[in-house]
């Protein structure tokens, strides 16, 4: 069985700046065969979401080579990082990150809008179809708010299909939902892993995600490991904090691709969808850099104190 993702000596170095740097990969090696169904589990801090951003291309490491799907991205610039994206990685985010003025079948059509690979009539086809797959037939014409939050992760899931990616990256997909949907999350994922061959790779804390996953890995202190620690760590404050400000960062630059490929794509998209769509992802922007503009201002300030 091939590998879909192959990790050589991954290091990744942040620069808090006052002469602090913060070591996030420690000299990581992965390997994940095509179709396998991996959780990574470890406390906050400890290097999860760094290692998730870096395997989809959200983030670039200080040193190291990523393999994904055969193709070498560590040298890839921004514009070719954002087109292998769109093509090769499907995102489940905790936070579901629809578009909240589209349908729920808008949103599962809109990656597949942005490749251009399909006509009007295949995108509609396509997006019902996924629909189907995760139970929301019924549900197609709903609005995010119209939706629970069971509802909206698998309307994220589909749309996280929807162009056949090669892997879905999922980062804490049931923490914001209640336990008895978020096992039906889980469900959803192992059958989708299990009928479609996809493959997943999931950063959680839930241990039922874990316990569904075919193989776990334990992430501490920026090295990844087969076995869990014995030892739970103390994770610095400035390190948690300049964890969230990277989970922010990469936010931003999925953003900001989307708006890209929207505008690239702008005379193929009926003009309500587009500017509903270009509006929200607009919104969600404006809001990331704030909450990013709060953090450097808190780091700084805890920086001064030290």
């Amino acid at each position: 069985m091939s590998n879909i993702v192959e990790l050589y000596n991954v290091i990744k170095t942040y620069n808090l700046g006052e002469g602090i740097k913060v070591e996030a990969l420690r000299g990581v090696n992965l390997k994940i065969a095509r179709g396998e169904f991996v959780s990574i589990q470890g406390p906050s801090g400890s290097g999860k979401t760094t290692l998730l951003n870096i395997i989809g291309g959200l983030d670039k490491p200080t040193s190291g080579k990523i393999i994904i799907d055969g193709t070498d991205i560590t040298p890839l610039g921004e514009k070719e990082l954002a087109r292998f994206r769109r093509e090769k990685i499907g995102f489940i985010f905790q936070f579901f990150n629809l578009v909240p003025l589209l349908t729920a079948l808008e949103n599962v059509e809109l990656p597949m809008l942005f490749s251009g690979k399909l006509s009007n009539k295949e995108i509609q086809e396509r997006a019902i179809d996924l629909l189907k797959l995760v139970g929301l037939e019924k549900r197609m014409q709903h609005k995010p708010t119209q939706l629970s939050g069971g509802e909206q992760q698998r309307v994220a899931i589909a749309r996280a299909l929807a162009n056949e990616p090669a892997i879905i990256l999922g980062d804490e997909p049931t923490g914001n939902i209640d336990r008895a949907t978020g096992l039906r999350i889980i469900r959803l994922i192992k059958n989708l892993n299990e009928t479609l061959d996809q493959t997943f790779v999931i950063v959680t804390h839930d241990l039922a995600v874990a316990k569904a996953s075919k193989r776990t890995l334990f992430m501490t202190d920026g090295k990844l490991e087969e076995t869990p620690p014995k030892t739970v760590l103390t994770i610095p404050a400035p390190v948690l904090m300049e964890e969230r400000r990277q989970l922010f960062l990469a936010e931003l630059g999925w953003l900001k691709s989307s708006l890209l490929i929207l505008k690239e794509r702008r005379e193929e998209i009926d003009p309500d969808t587009f500017h509903n769509a270009f509006s929200a992802y607009k919104t969600r922007l404006e809001k990331i850099r704030k909450l990013l503009k709060e953090y450097s201002s808190a780091g700084g300030e805890k920086n001064n104190e030290a």
